[in-house]
């Protein structure tokens, strides 16, 4: 598992070359932050789906600084923020209205958002923020509650993986070696 993710993400190397990056080098390039285990790689993914739903473009600076936190893989944290993009942010942000609605008992009372054409853009940016205001409570509760769900079942969801991959290859040696193989390795073709 490891060897296959070494492969996909990137590599320090690639970070210390961007010059956009270089000025927050002695951070970003921390070894743990590059370190592969599965320990680093269920945090780096509980952190990259709670940030995921994050609003605007903050979502990989998010997991970015929740790395840095808590010293989990940066790359993987960053590909897992990319489960939220123009196609499912809205269904997401519907569904952690929805649930926040339900929980606060609001009774399910959505109002739509102000008409721009029918009002000067001050009174609009007015009626905007109140409406803002009104959908705040739900949405933010809704968000919290998808957010820690998605966390924990991603970390679980990691840790599970990765212990079923890691049975599954040592019974596949463990079977190997009772064919005869000391080492557990495939017998090798000349």
């Amino acid at each position: 598992m490891r060897k296959f993710l070494k492969r996909k993400l990137p590599d320090p190397a690639s970070v210390a070359a961007n010059p956009w990056l270089r000025p927050f080098a002695s951070t970003l390039l921390h070894p743990r932050l590059w370190h592969l285990n599965r320990h680093s790689a269920a945090g780096a993914v509980a952190v990259g789906l709670y940030c995921g739903l994050i609003p605007g473009p903050f979502q990989m600076l998010g997991a970015a600084l929740g790395c840095v936190l808590f010293r989990v893989n940066l790359p993987l944290a960053l590909l897992a923020t990319l489960y939220t993009n123009p196609f499912t942010i809205v269904p997401l942000y519907l569904a952690a209205y929805t649930l926040g609605d339900w929980l606060i008992g609001n009774g399910g009372q959505f109002v739509a958002p102000p008409d721009l054409g029918a009002m000067p853009l001050a009174e609009w940016s007015m009626a905007l923020w109140q409406w803002m205001v009104g959908l705040g409570r739900p949405l933010v509760v809704g968000l919290l509650l998808m957010a820690n769900g998605l966390a924990a079942a991603g970390y679980f969801g990691v840790r599970a993986g990765w212990r079923w991959y890691l049975v599954r290859a040592w019974r596949t040696r463990r079977a190997r070696r009772k064919k005869g193989d000391p080492a557990g390795r495939p017998e090798s073709r000349q």
